[in-house]
């Protein structure tokens, strides 16, 4: 199974050609044994945790099995979360990117009447909460009489949130010949009625072992980056930690291709490795790294896999694993045998609701750190500048050009003169063609962010305003436009300070609701 890869599981050529595109090469465990099974035509009783993959587990072969011959809805695919039902409905429209598919997204707090209208247009797949499903139905507008699969994710913690009339009724409502997938991560007794009564005799159960989601021994920080400077962050970061040996991890073998040659171009000494390069290639890729002729090697996932090399001072996730199983396996490549390693991840503001679900689940304290300013490279350069005269001087063997020295001692002063010399040795080292506007902290630079908390539970400005500035330090100036509506809120806050919001608030309490925050889809 560890060389099996996603071509190998009986899947179409455009789901495989949208996985490839989202950088995935092999399959974690929940697909690599779901995915073969709901293809070959059987009902699936999935056993495995949060952030295993298992969205892709089922959402691959749904997409790869449905029909594509009639506008009636042909998959409904139920979420104990109106988050966790967006998140599922934009990983499957990322799968479904070559297809013809339409999916929506169904829950409260949101406009009941454009659903409706967006389900007489004619859906494919639905994604949703199980009270908004039951709405529709009630309504007649969501009819699945004719579906072909029906998805639980997460069932327990639908029985948890008191669905289970709701689950029930809306099983009821599905005919009794489509295929059914129930995902959860423990299996109560609630769990395993619902599976015997509503699925098919012959159904596989598969359960994921639980590994360990914890990393101990490496200390975890992000940097808060936006896409479009993420290189100059990276390179700022190199040059002022120096790390000995650093593992690099990118999303997809372009990825790691194009890093590496903008690495190069930049004075770093730097190699890739990726499922397109030939074993030997590879191999001797990972030999020059274990021998230090190359201190940084950029990776994808599967590259890396199984790769044990001591003394790796740090893991740099230039691009933010898909879950939270990818991270640890990648941070896990440094802090081996009882020394303390480093991991760095790079977070985009569309990507902070990501990186808190990591933390959450794998229990990991990630703590913000401040990009290095320029002052901080140069200081770093001067500082390794000053160590390489130092040892040049301890070793002696500098006497051959005393003589030269005196001579441009005669004729100029000697402190220009070494200032020169080492601006002929030094000088590429030093310059750089990008200023400290890496986060643009400086500019009126917004993101927009929704909140489930709004008019109907008695927010206001004052009160918002107030939140920000007593649980995340945000002051009035660092906050843009605020909407709020019946029962949510948008609000733009500086860029730069959505990691400290998210930081900060998540989970608190806002008008006696539990705050849900997440950085809002801009409108198209």
């Amino acid at each position: 199974m560890e060389n099996l890869k996603f071509n190998n599981l009986g899947l179409n050529e455009d789901i495989l050609k949208a996985i490839e595109d989202m950088g995935f090469e092999t399959p974690s465990k929940i697909q690599a044994e779901v995915i073969p099974i709901v293809l070959q035509g059987f009902d699936v009783i999935g056993q495995a945790q949060t952030g295993t993959g298992k969205t892709l587990a089922f959402g691959a072969p749904v997409l790869n099995s449905i029909s594509n011959e009639s506008k009636k809805v042909k998959s409904i695919i139920l979420a104990p979360t109106r988050e966790l039902a967006i998140q599922v409905y934009k990983e499957l429209t990322t799968v479904a990117k070559y297809t013809k598919f339409k999916l929506l997204p169904v829950y409260g707090g949101d406009s009941i009447d454009r659903q409706i209208k967006s389900l007489k247009k004619g859906i494919d797949i639905v994604i949703g909460t199980p009270g908004r499903v039951q709405d529709l139905i009630n309504r007649k507008a969501l009819n699945l009489s004719h579906i072909e699969f029906l998805v639980l994710d997460e069932a327990d913690e639908m029985l948890n949130m008191g669905f289970v009339d709701d689950i029930e009724n809306i099983l009821k409502s599905c005919n009794e010949d489509r295929r059914t997938l129930l995902f959860s991560a423990t299996m109560p007794s609630e769990i395993k009625k619902i599976a015997k009564k509503y699925m098919k005799k012959d159904a596989k159960h598969v359960a994921i072992a639980q590994n360990s989601m914890t990393v101990s021994s490496v200390e975890q920080f992000y940097y808060e980056v936006k896409q479009k400077n993420k290189f100059e962050s990276l390179c700022k970061v190199l040059s002022v930690d120096e790390p000995t040996r650093a593992i690099i991890f990118c999303k997809t073998k372009k990825g790691v291709d194009e890093l590496v040659s903008s690495m190069k171009e930049k004075g770093f000494s730097a190699e890739g490795m990726h499922g397109d390069m030939t074993q030997s290639h590879r191999l001797n890729t990972l030999n020059r790294f274990k021998e230090r002729t190359i201190p940084f090697l950029v990776a994808t996932d599967v590259a890396a896999r199984g790769i044990d090399v001591k003394d790796t001072s740090h893991v740099i996730n230039y691009d933010l694993p898909q879950d939270t199983e990818s991270y640890v396996h990648r941070i896990g490549r440094t802090g081996r045998a009882n020394k303390k390693g480093t991991a760095y991840t790079f977070v985009t503001p569309k990507e902070f609701s990501s990186l808190k679900r990591i933390q959450k689940i794998s229990k990991s304290k990630i703590n913000k750190r401040q990009l290095p300013t320029m002052d901080d490279v140069l200081k770093a350069k001067f500082d390794s500048i000053l160590n390489d005269v130092e040892q040049t001087l301890s070793k002696d063997n500098y006497n051959t050009f005393i003589p030269l020295v005196k001579d441009l001692e005669s004729k100029f002063d000697l402190t220009n003169v070494t200032a020169a010399l080492m601006s002929m040795l030094y000088n590429d080292e030093i310059s750089y063609d990008y200023d400290d506007d890496n986060t643009e902290s400086n500019s009126l630079d917004y993101t927009r962010i929704f909140l489930n908390v709004g008019r109907k539970d008695r927010l206001n400005p004052k009160i918002l305003l107030e939140f920000l500035d007593n649980n995340a330090n945000i002051n009035k100036s660092q906050v843009g436009s605020i909407d709020i509506l019946d029962k949510f809120a948008f609000v733009d806050i500086a860029t730069d300070r959505v990691g400290d919001l998210m930081d900060n608030c998540i989970d608190k309490t806002l008008c006696r609701r539990k705050l849900n925050i997440e950085v809002a889809k801009k409108s198209k």
